[in-house]
């Protein structure tokens, strides 16, 4: 049987990750009743660039068999461009991620034939009503008739019927994935309490300071005039800062006069670990309220102004706090050894050739 024109599922909360060449490349796949993105993703191979890989062809060659079923070089072009999609604004994949893609692009398709075939096996079917409906919403996707029969002509030989069957491929597999993945994933109250009771550590909050920063920042080996002209400019800021009323106000007059880096961000620091400060920024700041400005600190030989915005004590998040979070956190992580395992149980007894 050949795939050669497989329309890709994408199942909600789905994150396959496939690490090559010292690079991750996740994929994330959307849960629908008809494929998407296929309008916008057709198989004609863009150019190359100095800055992209080799152009990619499409010849309908065999990149793979899956127990005697075909997978072609469309079906990984189209899952490459599924991975990548700025491939086209691009004009082809990076060259130094093009391997990767590739090879996850591959694996992606290998393991959907691998779900299709199991769906075959245990004879599962798609309601009448489904897919009629998973049809309309496939045609949908293009913006006119006129797309559409590029489309079928183009990727389906002109065939109805061949578009309808890639529609039920994608549906059954959603329907292998829907049972043994995702219904499976689901985390309970107990099970978000028992990680929260046996990692107390990593809720555990340290004292932190959120604060935003002015500085004159003189020459690396200043003269006396210009050490003086430094200091002179960092007292006339002391005064500005003390004038102002707000986060706003701060942060504007941060943009304007401050020399250090923290300047492009209104000087906010975010939040900072106490023990990340030096000392006198630490005592500065432990001497001001939240909403007070603190006197000149010199810091190595950087004159600094702090305005303080929050001091957190050290303390443990509540598990309210974090479960929400921390739920999503663990259905992903429960999901994806699903699906590995799913992959690897399928893979075992199948006769996978590649190349």
């Amino acid at each position: 049987m050949n795939h050669q024109y497989r329309i890709s599922t994408r199942l909600l909360l789905a994150i396959f990750v496939f690490v090559l060449a010292s690079i991750s490349v996740a994929f994330a796949q959307v849960s629908s009743h008809a494929p998407t993105g296929v309008a916008a993703v057709t198989t004609t191979a863009p150019a190359s660039s100095p800055h992209q890989g080799s152009p990619l062809q499409v010849s309908d060659t065999p990149v793979a068999r899956v127990n005697g079923a075909v997978l072609t070089d469309r079906d990984l072009l189209r899952e490459m461009f599924s991975i990548f999609p700025y491939a086209r604004q691009h004009n082809g994949f990076p060259k130094a991620q093009e391997a990767a893609i590739r090879q996850g692009a591959l694996e992606m398709i290998i393991f959907e034939e691998l779900v299709y075939q199991e769906a075959v096996r245990r004879k599962l079917t798609v309601a009448p009503e489904k897919m009629k409906r998973a049809e309309a919403e496939f045609r949908q996707q293009f913006n006119n008739p006129e797309q559409y029969q590029e489309y079928l002509q183009n990727e389906m030989h002109g065939s109805e019927q061949q578009v309808r069957q890639q529609i039920k491929r994608s549906l059954l597999i959603e329907q292998v994935l829907q049972s043994d993945v995702e219904n499976r994933s689901a985390v309970s109250p107990a099970e978000l309490k028992a990680y929260y009771d046996k990692n107390p550590a990593r809720f555990e909050q340290p004292e932190s300071f959120s604060f935003q920063s002015i500085s004159m920042v003189p020459p690396l080996k200043p003269t006396a005039e210009q050490a003086t002209e430094a200091r002179k400019k960092a007292e006339d800021a002391l005064l500005q800062a003390k004038g102002t009323k707000s986060y706003e106000d701060f942060g504007l007059l941060a943009e304007k006069i401050s020399q250090d880096d923290f300047r492009v961000n209104m000087g906010d620091h975010k939040i900072v670990v106490r023990e990340k400060l030096p000392p006198d920024v630490v005592k500065a700041l432990l001497a001001v309220q939240p909403g007070q400005t603190t006197g000149l600190i010199q810091v190595e030989s950087a004159y600094t102004i702090l305005r303080l915005n929050a001091h957190n004590t050290a303390r443990k998040q509540s598990l309210e706090e974090v479960k929400a979070d921390l739920k999503v956190e663990l259905q992903k992580s429960k999901y994806e050894k699903l699906r590995s395992d799913l992959a690897k149980q399928l893979r075992a007894k199948a006769k996978v050739e590649v190349g």
